[in-house]
């Protein structure tokens, strides 16, 4: 039994998978394309403010680098912090739609969904007529 569970880029408030498809790609556009408004400047936010820690970028750095596209808690948990704060920091990131997890047995798996990494690499991509 899997209790995986797609999160939709930073709005944890959407749970059908086909809304998840439209929130994820992309959540803004790109920064030189034009003001954000202020939804989206919310939207973007959320995800810089869970990437603004340390602790937080090396997590996810480690799952989004880690062969397959996902890693196990217990291969990602040596970042110099205990246990408990290694699942908080993971927790922070899973609310703001950065991973997603399946438990297997006794351990949770994390992935970053492709769309995540396309939608971040959008936001930060300069728009052809700011070229």
């Amino acid at each position: 039994m899997s209790n995986t569970r797609v999160l939709p880029l930073l709005d944890p408030e959407v749970s059908d998978v086909a809304k998840v498809a439209e929130v994820v790609a992309p959540c803004c556009p790109p920064l030189t394309e034009r003001p954000f408004t202020a939804e989206e400047a919310e939207t973007a936010a959320r995800m810089f403010k869970a990437l603004g820690d340390p602790v937080r970028l090396r997590l996810f750095s480690a799952v989004a680098s880690h062969e397959g596209g996902e890693a196990c808690v217990c291969d990602i948990s040596d970042v110099g912090v205990s246990q408990p704060t290694v699942s908080h920091h993971l927790k922070k990131l899973k609310e703001a739609g950065l991973l997603t997890s399946e438990r297997r047995g006794t351990w949770v798996y994390y992935r970053v969904e492709p769309s995540v990494l396309s939608a971040m690499g959008k936001l930060l991509t300069i728009s052809p007529a700011a070229a």
